[in-house]
């Protein structure tokens, strides 16, 4: 394990910097998202959860994909380069981090997205520990330790002092890029930080959640419940739960006319809003009810059944925090687990 002071931490920015794109959580206009890396920025490794999760890395809100010639009956198509140069992504908490490897799943299954792919491998992942969790986290009841985060790098932040650990070969080669600013150190900061961490997880209000009815539960038993239909009627159908969230996968592709051609670009979408996934026959999903009964149960059912039983999410809370009417997915576990 090493160590460097957070009074040099600029010096270690700087150092990666001049090696790798380096994207950070820093903080414009009051809010806190991942940005390039400047020297003047206001860098917020303190923020516990930037607004929108460290998934942009991989699967940014929009992308072109290719652009296209039209000349008559002559279709000339130009891919788009895919990402083939190195990045770092720093400050990444435990639930971001293990998100990514849900993206995975779906982004990395055959058919293989070889935009996401190529941003997979020149990705390094720096993720920063918790040690201070709030009342809206809840990553626990998904295995995920907020004190030993999955990452390239796994750093914690203890009085004043950044300690910092390799986990992988990207993260070990990138640790020699910026070894002249690292001091070997033992873990009995670490481990003292850890120990309190967990403490304050274990008193979490969200800790006492049942989540245990979910394992295993019957798709369509969950599907007809009649809670769904107290359940949605005050989601407003507005999909900010969806683009705050780390693994929701959904988007759309349009094609644009720039007047020197077409571009073909996809951003992100949400199965919240009524022309998601609408064809010229309309849509499947008719009402708000069955949107709202499809968000949840691909996290809760459709995913897990497909993925060995691992949940569609990672309990970062930020639905919590920014649903207009607070309604969110602890309310729907909840509810269909017989609390409410």
């Amino acid at each position: 394990m090493y160590k460097i002071s957070m009074d040099q931490i600029d010096q270690l920015y700087k150092a990666i910097a001049e090696f790798d794109a380096l994207y950070l959580p820093i903080e414009k206009g009051g809010e806190v998202e991942f940005y390039p890396y400047e020297e003047d920025a206001k860098v917020r490794l303190d923020v516990l959860h930037t607004v929108k999760s460290a998934k942009d890395a991989f699967l940014p809100t929009t992308e072109n994909m290719m652009k296209f010639k039209v000349e008559g009956k002559k279709i000339e198509v130009e891919e788009v380069d895919r990402v083939n140069q190195e990045f770092v992504v720093f400050g990444v908490r435990a639930c971001d981090a293990r998100s990514f490897s849900i993206l995975d799943k779906v982004y990395l299954s055959d058919p293989v997205d070889t935009y996401y792919e190529a941003r997979r491998k020149c990705g390094v992942i720096v993720a920063t520990a918790c040690s201070r969790p709030e009342e809206t986290c809840f990553c626990m009841k998904f295995d995920i330790d907020a004190t030993e985060p999955e990452g390239d790098v796994v750093t914690w932040i203890e009085d004043g002092v950044l300690y910092w650990e390799a986990k992988t070969e990207k993260g070990t080669a990138l640790t020699e890029k910026v070894a002249s600013l690292l001091e070997e150190c033992d873990t009995a900061a670490v481990d003292r930080q850890k120990a309190a961490t967990k403490e304050i997880i274990d008193r979490l209000p969200l800790n006492s959640m049942d989540m245990e009815y979910l394992k295993g539960a019957d798709m369509m038993t969950l599907f007809k419940s009649e809670k769904w239909e107290g359940l949605y009627k005050s989601c407003l159908g507005c999909g900010t739960c969806t683009f705050v969230c780390p693994t929701c996968q959904c988007y759309d592709i349009r094609d644009f006319d720039t007047g020197h051609g077409i571009v073909r670009s996809r951003c992100w979408d949400s199965c919240m809003y009524r022309d998601f996934t609408m064809m010229a026959h309309g849509t499947n999903r008719k009402t708000q009810l069955e949107r709202f009964r499809q968000r949840f149960m691909h996290k809760l059912s459709y995913f897990p059944i497909n993925n060995d039983g691992e949940f569609g999410c990672v309990g970062c809370g930020r639905c919590i925090s920014k649903c207009p009417i607070s309604m969110n997915i602890t309310k729907v576990i909840k509810t269909l687990g017989g609390d409410n």
